[in-house]
């Protein structure tokens, strides 16, 4: 028998950030793009604890500022990407610098510097990642996803597409319905 599962990755470590906090007894407030305030001080061995209990879950406690701006890049464009219905119209140099009050020029100085990779490179990750479950999942055409996703025509999703996957879209959805229907006749 196989059991499929569909998650939020964020909404999954929200709960696992809360669950440990609240079995701490750390008084907190979990904020937007994974920062939390603390109530009152926290100890050195309530911090250590509380790093070992979310390691487990492959969370981790950010120390050093540039760490923490390359996490906080990284999350405004997964919240860009996932959590709307539609992607902003504005330029990404414009809502990232808005979002994090920096200027667009040291934002990706600062991410290429530390990732070795460009801030548009991790879009289109990103965005490709987005129009697969989007396949998968919402089972839209894809018109409907180069329109929610900014694509300036289907042609060019169908190309980033496959530069990234190395597979048309067509392709990847054949391949899932493919296994769709192995998995069902296993069951």
């Amino acid at each position: 028998m196989k059991l499929y599962i569909k998650y939020d990755g964020i909404v999954a470590c929200r709960v696992i950030l809360q669950e440990q906090l609240e079995r701490l007894d750390i008084k907190h407030q979990l904020l937007d793009l994974g920062e939390i305030v603390f109530s009152e001080g926290i100890s050195e061995e309530s911090l250590t604890e509380l790093q070992n209990a979310l390691n487990k879950y492959a969370i981790y406690i950010l120390n050093d500022e540039k760490s923490q701006l390359i996490q906080k890049i990284k999350d405004v464009i997964v919240e860009m990407i996932y959590e709307n219905d539609k992607l902003p119209t504005t330029t990404i140099s414009y809502y990232l610098s808005s979002k994090l009050n920096l200027s667009y020029g040291y934002i990706t100085n600062i991410f290429s510097e530390y990732t070795y990779t460009s801030i548009e490179n991790f879009i289109i990750i990103q965005r490709i990642e987005r129009v697969k479950k989007m396949i998968v999942e919402e089972k839209l055409t894809l018109t409907e996803i180069s329109y929610k996703l900014n694509y300036s025509s289907v042609a060019y999703l169908s190309s980033q597409f496959k530069k990234v996957t190395g597979l048309t879209p067509s392709t990847f959805k054949r391949i899932v319905d493919k296994r769709r229907q192995l998995s069902n006749i296993e069951s």
